[in-house]
């Protein structure tokens, strides 16, 4: 299940399916779709037509393949998350914003009311659209605060979403993490781009390339 959350509250709780019809979230990059052949070409795997391999051979291929394919464990967002979140406010300057994300290694953060509610997320991307800078000092931020550049609505994701549901919203809205939320919205973890990797390289099923 996921969650959208703006600057008034919550905005949707739902599906994966069902939050393609929020209003906002339109601003995520576009994925683009690679054709079959291209896409086996990438994998390794010749193409049928183009390599001129005969329908009989992938049959035969195919019919190596176990019959039971093993799934592998499934994680959800609890498992792998980042239980200490590095958060902003909205009031924070940009100066002060870029250094939390420099200082702590990190490209964005959730971005906080002074209620402690959940209302938006900012990132390095947005963060030097206002910033003048020189030799990566801060020249200028032009006056601008976090409230005034972050992402908003923001999608977060419960702690027992499949972590492969979180990977394909990533997809679909071009985000490069998910915070997820407890009881009432209060936050509880981050699950980035890189805690699912290194879920996927830590024990992968033999059944993944196929």
């Amino acid at each position: 299940m996921f969650t959208v959350y703006g600057v008034t509250g919550q905005v949707f709780n739902g599906t994966l399916e069902e939050m393609s019809r929020v209003s906002g979230l339109e601003r995520a990059r576009t994925v683009r779709t690679v054709d079959r052949e291209e896409d086996n070409w990438q994998l390794g795997v010749p193409n049928a037509e183009s390599s001129g391999t005969s329908e009989k051979a992938v049959k035969a291929y195919r019919a190596m393949l176990p019959r039971e394919i093993e799934r592998g464990p499934l994680y959800h967002a609890g498992q792998i998350m980042r239980h200490r979140v590095i958060c902003l406010n909205v009031n924070d300057d940009i100066g002060k914003a870029w250094r939390t994300l420099q200082t702590n290694g990190i490209h964005q953060a959730p971005v906080l009311n002074d209620a402690m509610q959940l209302v938006g997320i900012v990132g390095e991307r947005e963060l030097l659209s206002v910033i003048n800078m020189d030799t990566g000092k801060i020249l200028e931020a032009l006056g601008r605060r976090v409230g005034d550049v972050m992402n908003t609505p923001v999608i977060t994701a419960q702690a027992v979403t499949d972590i492969r549901r979180i990977a394909a919203a990533m997809l679909m809205h071009g985000i490069d993490g998910v915070p997820v939320t407890g009881e009432l919205g209060r936050l509880v973890g981050y699950v980035s781009r890189g805690d699912i990797l290194r879920a996927v390289v830590a024990d992968p099923p033999l059944s993944l390339w196929r």
